[in-house]
């Protein structure tokens, strides 16, 4: 019982990065307890592929409409999830330096839809696929590519030091990854990295297209059904005029952030003064 307990303090209290991987996981572990943790490779059908795996037949898919995103939750094997699962966790962290928890949740579940949709939109322009693998398709890696190109996209110099290999910068981890998945369509899951491209290619779209502003796509969806509310005339008059100059500290210090993120973005994190350094720091707090 302390393990459950532990569990839920950790799921509560983590990231939604750390609540992801637990969900992921969550998943799994049910779906082998129930037997039915397939290898899709296996041609092994399902209670969880059939409902919830995302079929290559826009017919199937336009019955069960969910599995656009439920696909994203499954996966085929251990190393699948584990691979998965290490990919998320370092990029979904750096990810949250720059951006919001429900930025990263925009990215991903965008991302998996992206990567469904040139997934069936695949198999349809390049019938051969449907002779390879004519299976549901399961896994986080289109989301997953999403953040990574999408980081990527936003800071390409910043580098991430790995043991053994030395300092490399994003863009070129993202590079690598998308060659492998171009080079990998011709293998017999090439509807499977064509939703990899699909995701990346949200990724890259999300932040070229947000021209710097990191809008969040639950805010601006919530906004188009939030009632609009009519300003009053008189009675707020002065703590308009008391609460101006509190603004104006806000949109200073969003200036300054901007301006180090800029320079991260061109330069890399290690050109960053050391006041720079502190003052980011604090604003993390």
């Amino acid at each position: 019982m302390s393990i459950l307990n532990e569990i839920k303090y950790r799921f509560k209290n983590g990231s939604i990065v750390e609540q992801l991987i637990f969900i992921f996981v969550g998943i799994s572990i049910f779906t082998a307890l129930a037997g039915s943790f397939y290898g899709l490779s296996g041609r092994k059908t399902t209670f969880f592929t059939d409902w919830f795996a995302l079929s290559p037949s826009f017919d199937l898919w336009l019955n069960k409409p969910w599995t656009l995103v439920t696909f994203g939750f499954l996966h085929d094997g251990f190393l699948h999830i584990l691979f998965n699962c290490i990919a998320l966790y370092l990029f979904g962290r750096l990810f949250l330096d720059f951006f919001t928890p429900k930025q990263l949740l925009t990215f991903f579940l965008l991302g998996t839809v992206f990567g469904g949709m040139m997934f069936m939109l695949s198999y349809h322009i390049f019938p051969v696929l449907a002779n390879r693998y004519p299976f549901p398709i399961v896994g986080a890696s289109a989301g997953v590519s999403a953040i990574m190109i999408g980081l990527a996209t936003y800071i390409p110099n910043y580098q991430l030091r790995f043991r053994f290999i030395g300092d490399v910068k994003v863009w070129h981890i993202a590079a690598f990854f998308i060659f492998m998945d171009l080079i990998s369509l011709a293998g017999d899951n090439g509807g499977g990295h064509f939703s990899h491209l699909g995701g990346a290619l949200f990724g890259y779209l999300y932040i070229s297209f947000a021209g710097g502003k990191k809008w969040d796509f639950f805010d601006v969806f919530s906004s188009i059904f939030r009632r609009k509310r009519t300003p009053l005339k008189t009675a707020y008059n002065s703590k308009k005029k008391k609460t101006q100059p509190s603004r104006t500290v806000k949109s200073d210090t969003q200036q300054q952030i901007d301006t180090i993120l800029d320079k991260i973005s061109t330069s890399g994190y290690d050109t960053l003064s050391k006041e720079e350094k502190e003052f980011l720091f604090k604003q993390r707090k």
